[in-house]
């Protein structure tokens, strides 16, 4: 994970707008039996871009996170609406980006803005179940690859850059560098090795979780 948080972090140049290179290609995944398939990440960098105005939405529906693997651009917002008939809470202990929305009933929803690059862990303080992976992105180049492991990335500006794959499950995150021209395709390969895990985690205050309990919506934890 510490590899990834600096992959992404670097700081980058302004592109031009009229950039219209395309990066394609597919990610080969190796993974064991007992490792279930899951969402594949291709993503560049080298370069920044403004964030859309419009908010990434993960859903709170049957105890988890919809996404798991959540991606948004440095400077966006990501919403937590709850789907679901009970309080939830969603926090973060990741260091230097710890947060914590409170616990809210269904039908509100949260937003926070990430302004930097970077990867964090989401939990629920009153689910032990629920865990996603928040990566935040320099620029607006990525994409997730379909499940043959099949990938496009369109208005790539020209120039150099990495290309990264990443799953929850990665062993490490995969990459290789790429050539851009403009009104060219790029096609690359890359391979990502998957491991079992399993997202355990403490609650917000560093303990293990409490026996499972009906919260009403009066319940602030």
């Amino acid at each position: 994970m510490r590899a990834l948080v600096v992959t992404i972090a670097v700081l980058c140049a302004a592109v031009r707008a009229d950039a219209d290179g395309v990066v394609r290609g597919a990610v080969a995944v190796t993974r064991g039996k007992d490792v279930p398939p899951g969402t594949v990440l291709v993503y560049l960098v080298g370069f920044a871009e403004p964030a859309p105005s419009t908010p990434v939405v993960v859903k709170q529906v049957n105890k988890r996170f919809i996404p798991d693997l959540i991606v948004a651009t440095a400077g966006g917002t990501v919403s937590f609406p709850n789907g679901d008939p009970f309080l939830h809470n969603v926090f973060s202990p990741t260091s230097e980006r710890v947060f914590d929305m409170g616990s809210y009933p269904q039908g509100e929803t949260r937003t926070r803005t990430f302004p930097k690059p970077g990867v964090i862990d989401i939990f629920c303080n009153i689910h032990p179940e629920m865990s996603a992976t928040l990566v935040v992105l320099p620029n607006t180049k990525f994409t997730i690859a379909d499940a043959s492991g099949a990938f496009e990335i369109k208005g790539v500006p020209a120039g150099t850059w990495t290309v990264f794959a990443y799953s929850r499950r990665a062993e490490r995150p995969t990459s290789t560098k790429v050539v851009v021209s403009d009104g060219a395709t790029t096609q690359i390969e890359l391979q990502l090795n998957e491991v079992p895990r399993d997202f355990k985690h403490r609650n917000k205050f560093g303990e293990a979780y409490r026996p499972s309990t009906i919260y009403n919506p009066g319940d602030a934890r």
